[in-house]
Formats: structure tokens, C-alpha cells, sequence
């Protein structure tokens, strides 16, 4: 039957859940009316009551009761807006000339035709509000990580459902290369960006972007989410080796610490679901030669000269730790160099033996409030002082000049 079909299509909308019940009802209000004016040319005595809970709606059409002779002599008399008293009581018993009359309008009334175009707008409607509701979501949750099922694997992406049947696309650019899923497996990726492509929502994800390991991290160290520690950057090469500058404003949490946990119990889980991708946490510094060297983690740095105008950095090493410096593949250096945005070329130092020593080891000749302050503006170790001048360390500290200059003497005859 054509009214079971038009009812079952209006039914649907129960099951959607992206779509606002008001907005939906408004639509579906509309939509009715519409068949209403084209068939009786007027609405504006009928009252249609849409049932959101069982997916159904009943039409009542409110007419003035009037006496037979008007009802058959009149030329005013409209069969849409009047009804005759004797017309009404065989329906009803006890309504007088003059009181409102309602009846329920059956679907059916309306022909097979008008019932079976309605059905079709109807349902093009629920599609086309389907379909912005989803757009609509996915838009705001940008930069969020979702948890969806495999439901495809095809050579250039994998189709993957969430929890509301909805589907998200993870393309082959956006999976780390050691990635591989079958259908049903469960899958982690960062909502990435939403596209309308021929009115169709695509949700684009990703496990690649940098914003991935970011949110992991947020996931995993409660210090991030609750903002005590800040992420300043994040740089990747996916499923190879990834590094991240932390920052904390709380003295005392050690931000590089709480990323890894203890044993190394919170940054397992983000390694293992990025296919034991490497990842270098480093305590972020305003000290550019300080940072460049923690950058290059895990080799230990000589000396740093830098070039603020060509935005370039000489960077000198033992060369027993230059192959740590470059890394697999040229990695670490790359890595390294757009962490800090300088470009690093890397000079085996030959001729120097230097090492360098923590500032905590002078503690017997340098007052433990000296060393906090040093501390404070990134300089944890001897070398890094001394790669400052005495007014730039004037400038980022609360020492007098005389303070700096007698810690940077003792400093000095530690290496002579």
C-alpha cells in the first residue's frame, strides 16, 4: 500500500540520529502542507501532529458546522471549510450551527499519485538533512581522534564505519607505512579535514598528521590535557621517528618525564600504535643553541654557531657521534632542523676534546639560587653558558653583571 510505504519512509527519520528533531519535524510539517495547498489550495485550517516517538503524523482539518439550507443554496458554502449540521451528526451527535467541526484526513484521501510523490520528497528530504547533519558534526570534531571499524580495504583507502554506521575514509597517503587492516579491525586515526563531494559529506582521516601524535599524547599524559604541559611543536617522518618539544609552567614537573612515564609506561602505548615509530621528547628552551643540541638528541653536541640571517646552524661533533646526529636515513637531522627551523650542516670536530658538565656539579662554588635561575632560561650545563655572552645572560636573567661574570670565571677554569 502506498500510505504504508509513505509511513514507513517517514519513520525513518527515528533512526537518525545527526538530524535535530525540531528541524526534522519542520521539514516534515512543510512537506505535508505542501500536498495540503496543492489539492484544497489553502492550509490554514489544518493542524498536522507529527509523532516522534512512533514515526507516524495525523492531519485534522477544522470545519464551521452551518445548516443544511446554506449548505445547499449558498454560494458562499466551501466543502473544505464548511460542513452541514446534518452531515455532522451522522458523524457526531451534539454539535451545533456555528461550532468548529474537526476531522482526521486519511493519507489515502490524497491519491496514489500524490501520496507516492510525497513519499519520494520525503525521503530526498531525510537524505539531504542526513547528509548535512553529518557534515555538519564532522565539521566541529576537526583535530579530534576517532575509534571506527574496518568495513573495506581497497588499494587507495580503507573505509572504516564509526559507531553510528557512519562512514570515514582513511586514505593510503594518510596510514604509516608499516599499517596493515583487514576487515574488522579496530582502527585509531585524527578526523583530519570534511569535504562535500556531489553533496556527499567526506570525512577525511589520517594517521600521519603530526595533530595524531599530539592528541595521543593528550590521550595518554594528563599533565598536556590539563594544559600544566604544553606541546610547542611536533615534527614526523610517520612510522620512522617523530620529535616533540615540551614545555612546563610548573617548576616542578619535569615535562620530558611525565611524557615518557614511569619505565617508560606512557609513551609505549603511543609507540606501539604508530608501528613503534621512534620519538624523541625534548625539553623545549628560548635558548636557540640549546635547543638545536637537544634537537639532535640522541647525539651529544660540541659547539653550535648560528646564523640568524641565513636561518642556518654549523653544528659540531665527536665523529663517533655524527651517525647519531644523521640518523637512519637522514632523519634525525631533518628532523631536527625543522623543530627548530634552522637548517643544520653537521662538521666533524676533530681537534677538541671538550666535554661538558651539568651546573648542578659546580654546586660546592655556585649558590643553588644561581644555578635555579640559569636553569630557569635553558642553560643546564656548563657549555651552555658559556655559549652566551655576558648581556645576553643580563638580559634573560634576574643576575647582576657582576654575579654572571664570576660564575662564568668559575666555569671557564673547570675546562682550562
Amino acid at each position: 500500500m502506498e500510505h504504508a510505504g509513505l509511513i514507513e519512509s517517514f519513520s525513518e527519520f527515528k533512526e537518525f540520529k545527526n538530524i535535530d528533531r525540531t528541524t526534522m519535524t519542520n521539514i516534515l510539517e512543510e512537506v505535508f502542507r505542501s500536498m495540503i495547498i496543492r489539492k484544497y489550495g489553502a492550509d490554514d485550517n489544518y493542524s498536522i501532529i507529527v509523532n516522534t516517538d512512533k514515526g507516524d503524523l495525523e492531519i485534522w482539518r477544522e470545519r464551521e458546522v452551518v445548516d443544511d439550507e446554506f449548505a445547499e443554496d449558498s454560494f458562499d458554502f466551501d466543502d473544505n471549510r464548511h460542513i452541514s449540521l446534518s452531515d455532522v451528526n451522522k458523524i457526531e451527535k451534539g454539535f451545533e450551527v456555528g461550532e468548529p467541526f474537526s476531522d482526521e484526513i486519511k493519507l489515502e484521501s490524497f491519491g496514489r499519485r500524490a501520496v507516492l510523490s510525497i513519499r519520494q520528497n520525503l525521503s530526498a528530504k531525510i537524505g539531504e538533512l542526513e547528509k548535512e547533519g553529518i557534515f555538519a558534526k564532522y565539521k566541529e570534531r576537526i583535530g579530534e581522534v576517532v575509534t571506527g571499524e574496518v568495513h573495506q580495504v581497497w588499494k587507495r583507502e580503507i573505509l572504516i564505519l564509526d559507531d553510528d554506521g557512519n562512514e570515514l575514509i582513511l586514505p593510503k597517503n594518510e596510514q604509516i607505512g608499516a599499517d596493515f587492516f583487514k576487515k574488522g579491525d579496530m582502527l585509531r586515526a585524527v578526523i583530519a579535514r570534511v569535504e562535500l563531494k556531489n553533496t556527499t559529506p567526506l570525512i577525511i582521516l589520517s594517521r600521519t598528521s603530526p595533530l595524531f601524535l599530539e592528541k595521543l599524547f593528550e590521550q595518554e599524559v594528563p599533565e598536556i590535557f590539563d594544559g600544566i604541559i604544553t606541546i610547542k611543536k611536533i615534527v614526523r617522518e610517520p612510522g620512522e621517528r617523530a620529535k616533540i618539544a615540551v614545555e612546563s609552567y610548573d617548576d616542578r614537573i619535569d615535562p620530558v618525564g611525565a611524557c615518557v612515564g614511569v619505565k617508560g609506561s606512557r609513551i609505549h602505548g603511543i609507540v606501539r600504535e604508530l608501528r613503534n615509530e621512534n620519538i624523541d621528547v625534548i625539553n623545549y628552551t628560548s635558548n636557540l643553541q640549546l635547543f638545536i643540541s637537544r634537537a639532535l638528541s640522541p647525539a651529544k653536541v660540541l659547539d653550535v654557531k648560528i646564523d640568524e640571517v641565513r636561518k642556518r646552524a654549523e653544528v659540531y661533533l665527536k665523529p663517533d657521534q655524527v651517525s647519531l646526529a644523521i640518523g637512519k636515513g637522514g632523519h634525525n637531522i631533518k628532523l631536527a632542523g625543522r623543530l627548530t627551523g634552522y637548517e643544520l650542516d653537521v662538521y666533524r670536530d676533530t681537534d677538541t676534546e671538550v666535554e661538558d658538565v651539568n651546573l648542578e656539579d659546580f654546586s660546592d662554588e655556585i649558590e643553588a639560587w644561581i644555578i635555579d635561575e640559569l636553569k630557569r632560561v635553558g642553560c643546564d650545563t656548563a657549555q651552555s653558558v658559556l655559549q652566551l655572552s655576558v648581556e645576553d645572560l643580563e638580559k634573560r636573567t634576574d643576575l647582576e653583571v657582576e654575579t654572571i661574570k664570576e660564575v662564568m670565571a668559575i666555569l671557564k677554569a673547570e675546562f682550562e
